[in-house]
């Protein structure tokens, strides 16, 4: 993966601005430590960090193709795991490769397809292509927006960037706050509205998007939608149709000049995963490296609870007894938790889920050590319903989002300029905004269509809020990390598989399970759903309550702007427990809430953050 920045302006000459270019690229050499490659033209400059995964010596960035004359440049960040398909097709066209790397074929794709080549493309990805023949800047993000990718418009200039930070080096992008980016963030965070920024000059192409820059227009247009239809299929065809995806997948996911690893929590997910990628391994005498979180002391912390039942290790120890992989558990001290909250701050910079982002940050410092390509368990929850909320009639025809439906409690937080926002009118609006383009069937029973519905409001936001997190924090520790359940063609599978197949038995993840049971002994395949593993040490609580004690009883913090102190006082002074109720999702409760108010502070602080409401 890597880091792709730059900016146009096609109404005056930018190359005297070239010196812009260079801090906003250096802002991601995480994303691409090997190497880094500048364009300029004219009207156009881009900037590009490499980590090298395929064909080390052909890849490099920016890449420029002259067809007709005319020169092509491409910087691009992402996998096409599809390219042998793609490349064929072109060669039958007539086009010739130099380079076995898949940014040739993409940029080559365009050349042939125009904005058309996104629709022949699987995988994830953001790129940029500055086009001389139409003199136009095409940016485009994959389907399910795994790769990340940001843009400003703003004095005829176009701006763009595969992170905010790199944004905000450029001297017009201002570090001012919106109104809407507050209610964004305070509402709806650590999920984001579809295309906001957050700060005020900044958006995001949504998932699934393309933008075409011209002199005079700007276009962005939706190109990919998940389409409801007809699932011929009885449980036995489906559960062989599901197996045959899920290997061929993580098959075509293996691509790498560099060795492959995997994610292990003992979950149904990642343990599927891991048992697919082990059996390809050894078809080649290879053993599969797996990798654990841990924390110090969790055994003797740990306190079983309504989301959190029991411990990953026993899960573990059992699928790797199974699969026979080289297991390794990354242990993070606790006390670390708490010293990176600005790290994971810095890596995501929003703030988002505080010492939950900063042990996956830890986590993936520590797998580095010893990989740089690996594979993890990530949206099996969205695309076959393995949240409670799925089986709850009552959440699937509440209107509104499950994991964040406690807008008045927030609110109770923060001070009355926050207060006379309308947190509830804002969230119905985005909610509303959600279904304008839901497909489903007039055959659907009426839960077939509830379930519809929760699964397109899982995948626009909650799944895109854990695939932004799995990109910042990897990639902040310069690691790949593909999601092989993150497919489009397995996506658009599971959208149109019935209720009755999808819960078989009466479970959420039904058929998965089906799946895994080829694959993964019963106790692992019968596991309740668990969340990623969260630190009870008190270690790490006390560590959070001395430090928002520090803040609140130094007035000159920017944090006093929002919220109400009295009550985050209070909260403190329970050690968080008077907000008993999860922030988001199963999440942040208790000493993450209060780690997320540190985080606050040190974001409006560290980006010099001037909220306009």
């Amino acid at each position: 993966m890597c880091g792709i920045t730059g900016f146009s302006n096609f109404k005056k000459s930018i190359e005297n601005e070239f010196n812009n270019i260079i801090e906003m690229n250096d802002c991601l050499i995480h994303r691409g430590p090997d190497s880094r490659g500048y364009y300029k033209h004219k009207h156009v400059i881009f900037g590009h960090r490499r980590l090298s995964i395929v064909d080390p010596f052909g890849g490099s960035q920016p890449m420029t193709k002259k067809i007709n004359g005319f020169n092509y440049t491409i910087v691009y960040n992402g996998e096409i795991y599809n390219t042998h398909i793609v490349k064929k097709n072109l060669l039958d066209e007539g086009y010739t490769f130099v380079t076995y790397s898949d940014t040739e074929v993409v940029l080559l794709s365009y050349i042939h397809y125009r904005e058309d080549c996104v629709k022949h493309l699987n995988g994830i990805f953001a790129f940029s292509i500055f086009d001389e023949e139409r003199k136009c800047i095409f940016i485009a993000r994959d389907h399910l927006g795994v790769k990340p990718i940001f843009y400003a418009i703003k004095d005829d200039y176009l701006i763009f960037g595969s992170e905010i930070k790199s944004m905000l080096k450029h001297p017009l992008v201002s570090s001012v706050v919106s109104r809407e980016g507050i209610l964004d963030l305070l509402s709806l965070g650590p999920s984001r509205s579809l295309g906001n920024g957050i700060f005020k000059d900044i958006k995001e192409i949504p998932p699934a998007h393309y933008l075409c820059v011209f002199e005079h227009k700007v276009v962005l247009k939706k190109y990919w939608n998940l389409e409801a239809k007809e699932h011929k299929w009885g449980l036995e065809e489906t559960k062989e149709e599901l197996t045959y995806l899920l290997e061929n997948i993580i098959k075509n996911q293996m691509v790498s000049d560099r060795g492959i690893f995997a994610f292990l929590s003992g979950g149904i997910d990642s343990s599927l995963i891991c048992s697919i990628l082990s059996n390809e391994f050894k078809k080649c005498n290879k053993i599969l490296d797996t990798f654990t979180v841990d924390y110090v002391d969790y055994d003797k912390d740990f306190k079983g609870n309504e989301f959190e039942v029991t411990s990953d290790k026993d899960f573990v120890k059992i699928v790797n007894e199974k699969i026979k992989s080289n297991n390794r558990i990354i242990t993070i001290k606790n006390e670390d938790l708490f010293y990176f909250l600005e790290e994971g701050l810095f890596a995501s910079d929003i703030p988002a889920m505080a010492d939950i982002d900063t042990s996956l940050y830890l986590f993936c410092r520590g797998v580095k050590k010893y990989g740089t390509v690996g594979l993890s368990g990530e949206c099996a929850d969205e695309i076959f319903g393995g949240y409670p909320w799925y089986l709850n009639s009552e959440d699937l025809k509440m209107e509104t989002f499950p994991w964040c439906r406690f807008s008045q409690s927030r609110k109770n937080l923060f001070n009355d300029s926050i207060k006379k926002l309308d947190f509830d009118s804002y969230v119905k609006n985005k909610f509303d905004e959600t279904f304008k383009d839901f497909s489903y069937l007039d055959v659907d029973s009426e839960f077939d269509v509830l379930i519809r519905k929760m699964t397109l409001l899982n995948i626009k936001w909650f799944m895109v809020t854990l695939l932004n997190r799995k990109d910042r924090m990897s990639m902040a520790n310069s690691l790949e990390v593909r999601v092989p359940f993150a497919d489009k063609d397995l996506v658009e599978y599971a959208y149109n598989i019935p209720s009755k197949i999808k819960f078989v038995n009466g479970r959420e993840k039904g058929i998965l399970r089906e799946v895994a049971r080829k694959f993964l002994p019963s106790s692992v395949v019968d596991r309740k759903k668990s969340p990623y593993p969260k630190t009870q040490s008190l270690i790490y609580r006390d560590l959070v309550c001395s430090k928002l004690k520090n803040i609140l009883n130094d007035r000159s913090n920017p944090i006093f702007d929002i919220i109400d102190e009295k009550s985050v006082r209070y909260l403190l002074e329970s050690k968080g427990e008077s907000f008993n109720k999860p922030w988001f999702g199963q999440l942040m409760r208790g000493p993450q809430l209060m780690a997320y108010l540190i985080q606050l502070n040190m974001w409006m602080k560290k980006y010099n953050v001037n909220i306009e409401i």
